[in-house]
């Protein structure tokens, strides 16, 4: 699985955000921004990407995940 087709499922899933993903091997980088996040705690972002992504991380396709996640007005503070 390559980035491109990564980027595609997280696109589909993570409707309205803007996503940037970096990768080597089966390790990825993901930064998320979007209203979804609004209202959520860190480890409730990381499980609502990490839904998208179980079952490639189940079967050994991605190994690692580092997450940044953002709502809008996080990200443009930040």
């Amino acid at each position: 699985m390559n980035i491109e087709e990564i980027e595609q499922l997280l696109t589909a899933a993570l409707n309205d955000c803007q996503i940037h993903l970096e990768g080597e091997g089966n390790h990825l980088s993901v930064t998320v921004v979007g209203e979804v996040f609004t209202g959520k705690r860190p480890v409730q972002r990381q499980q609502h990407v990490y839904a998208v992504l179980k079952e490639h991380i189940a079967e050994g396709t991605i190994h690692a995940v580092n997450m940044k996640l953002y709502t809008p007005s996080e990200w443009q503070a930040a």
